[in-house]
């Protein structure tokens, strides 16, 4: 008599779902067992009782069911561990650990740990940690703890509701409570930050003296709205936001030469404030800034600006000091807005120089 074992997808699934949701029907003392190997529960070494057992070493060529593990465990698809486990956990699409975890979790989707896990976590999808993750959580997506000690890379997010001791890195958010540094290729969010928060857009905190994003809205910081000037008579109109310490620039404004045509300008940039004293400071600026009269002519200038600033009063504060320009545009273009250059280069297609001028404005402290 022929017997042939057939699987699909929809009984691993419910099997699996069995298995995490029987959890506390195994109310037996934990039995030691060397090595337990098999197909998926209950079809292995350790049979229907598995959940009661501690192993050194699990091999299941679909899902693999335990109480805890101390040495390495690997399946192809799940490890559901009811309890601890410890060394290393493997599985082709989910380990779930409902205690502690110590020691490295890889899986294709996802790494869940009920308590708290120390080490290494890395999965295509997500790691998830209910309490506190020490060491370093790698995810395709989304990380995900209470707490964490260590490093945290994301492809999407890391989140975290309480503390971050280390630093969190993704490519689009980061959510944290007190935390060292942030890099999020969109926007940061946190309470206090302590070092370096870097977004490509928005940064928000209630402590952060180190922000570098166009946009920094600290609780502790400065924000202004400004006015400004320079050697092209382009007139800006920008909003400056950030810590203690570093801020971003983003401006509209107009060209007030005259022109054959009109030329719009916007900007963008990072600045630091240097104090002096409560009334006096430099503010030193990385600006990039562009002419356009949307018709086919650009002008392109990148700055370097230091500018000395005094404060009237509390809300307000004028400034003005050099800037070194580089710019470039198209030779086909006549912007006439400077005579004399420190460095040209005549052998480019498009026209390039280098030469000083100057920044100078008014802004309202909001």
């Amino acid at each position: 008599m022929k017997i042939q074992l057939i699987i699909s997808p929809k009984s691993i699934i419910v099997t699996i779902l069995l298995a995490v949701f029987s959890f506390n029907a195994f109310a037996q003392r934990d039995t030691l067992s060397v090595v337990h190997f098999g197909l998926i529960y209950p079809v292995s070494s350790n049979g229907q009782r598995a959940a009661s057992y501690t192993n050194r070493f699990s091999l299941h060529t679909i899902a693999g069911l335990s109480a805890n593990e101390t040495g390495a465990a690997i399946a192809g698809a799940a490890n559901l561990i009811k309890n601890n486990a410890s060394g290393g956990q493997i599985a082709g699409a989910v380990n779930l650990i409902g205690g502690e975890a110590r020691g490295m979790q890889v899986a294709g989707a996802l790494n869940m740990v009920g308590k708290s896990a120390s080490g290494i976590q890395m999965a295509g999808f997500g790691n998830i940690v209910k309490e506190k993750a020490a060491g370093a959580q790698v995810a395709g997506f989304m990380n995900l703890s209470g707490s964490a000690k260590g490093l945290q890379i994301a492809g999407f997010t890391n989140l975290a509701k309480d503390s971050v001791q280390g630093a969190q890195v993704s490519g689009f958010l980061n959510k944290a409570g007190t935390t060292n540094m942030q890099v999020a290729g969109f926007m940061n969010i946190a309470k206090k930050v302590k070092g370096i928060q870097l977004a490509g857009l928005v940064n928000i905190a209630d402590t952060s003296d180190y922000p570098i994003a166009i946009f920094n809205f600290i609780k502790s910081g400065e924000k202004s709205i400004a006015l400004t000037l320079d050697e092209s008579m382009t007139s800006i109109a920008s909003f400056r936001s950030g810590g203690r310490v570093l801020y971003g620039i983003a401006g509209i404004g107009y060209n007030l030469k005259d022109n054959a045509k009109a030329l719009y300008a916007v900007e963008a940039g990072l600045g630091a404030h240097i104090r002096i004293t409560n009334h006096f400071r430099i503010n030193a600026e990385a600006v990039s800034h562009s002419l356009s009269d949307f018709e086919g002519g650009h002008y392109f200038k990148n700055s370097l600006r230091i500018l000395p600033a005094y404060k009237l009063g509390s809300r307000f504060e004028v400034f003005a000091g050099p800037t070194i320009n580089y710019v470039t545009h198209e030779r086909e273009d006549e912007f006439s807005f400077v005579e004399k250059y420190l460095w040209k280069n005549n052998n480019s297609t498009d026209f390039q120089g280098v030469f000083l001028g100057f920044n100078a404005g008014i802004q309202l402290i909001l």
